[in-house]
């Protein structure tokens, strides 16, 4: 099985760059099934309900969210009947949405994706390790599905790390995002889960984590502010990771980093090319 996650799409250059590859990436290289992380793609801060239809039908199987879920305040009511569209599992019980669901794949697999939030200089949610624990043992690999995805968005990369080991040998792969800077950790844990403590963001890197440079660079140097943070809009990358999952395991066979398009050095999975 070919899954394809997609690191943080930030604003029009990230969204832009996304719909315009995928179609030919689910192509090219013959995706079973396709994760990205939206939660910044309208204006750099939540997601639309259209944004939301644009991604899936350019081939996303399945959009995460994470700390910006609601700041498009439409999200709490249209999350309500996108089904593939998730939120953090470890809001509190009542919240709109759902944190977790299971999904057909291309190559009619069953594929389990969870979306949690880190509590490390984050907002103090629900212990995001026993509502990991709660869906894996209802929906084991190999009997309740055929793969499964944990998409991390956290700040530290201690607590994703833990986060791949708590899951290590009970998922396909274990993602990191949040941070918008890809990571150089891409791995295959010691019981077969994939890992990589950030998939890096799908923007424009002439930036600051996505944002056009002035406002950001005002405040760090006056901590005075001068107006609204703004996505940058020149060319994006669009980054994330490539994995291979065993079809009789649902274990990872192989992990890699895409990066294409725009300011970072082009990569694209070995295995795939």
């Amino acid at each position: 099985m070919r899954l394809l996650f997609i690191g943080d799409i930030v604003g029009r250059a990230g969204r832009d760059q996304l719909v315009q590859r995928l179609p030919h990436l689910r192509r090219d290289w013959n995706l079973d099934f396709v994760i990205a992380n939206a939660e910044n793609a309208a204006g750099g801060f939540g997601i639309t309900e259209a944004i939301a239809q644009d991604f899936i039908d350019a081939g996303c199987d399945c959009l995460t969210l994470g700390n910006h879920s609601w700041d498009q305040k439409e999200a709490l009511v249209f999350i309500e009947r996108q089904p593939r569209l998730l939120r953090p599992l470890n809001y509190p019980p009542g919240t709109p949405g759902r944190g977790a669901n299971l999904f057909d794949a291309r190559n009619g697999a069953k594929v389990l994706v969870m979306n949690v939030m880190g509590r490390i200089f984050m907002d103090p949610l629900d212990d995001p390790f026993a509502a990991v624990e709660r869906e894996l043992s209802a929906c084991p690999l190999g009997m309740g599905c055929d793969a499964s995805l944990i998409d991390v968005h956290a700040e530290t990369t201690s607590e994703k790390y833990a986060m791949g080991h708590f899951c290590d040998g009970r998922a396909s792969a274990v993602v990191g995002t949040h941070t918008h800077v890809p990571t150089a950790d891409a791995q295959i844990l010691p019981q077969g889960t994939a890992y990589q403590s950030d998939a890096g963001m799908t923007g424009d890197y002439d930036s600051v984590i996505g944002m056009d440079k002035d406002e950001p660079l005002r405040r760090f140097t006056t901590k005075i502010p001068g107006g609204r943070f703004e996505p940058a809009l020149g060319p994006a990358t669009l980054c994330g990771i490539g994995i291979e999952i065993d079809d009789r395991t649902g274990l990872a066979q192989a992990i890699a980093p895409v990066r294409l398009g725009g300011r970072l050095a082009q990569t694209v999975p070995p295995f795939w090319n």
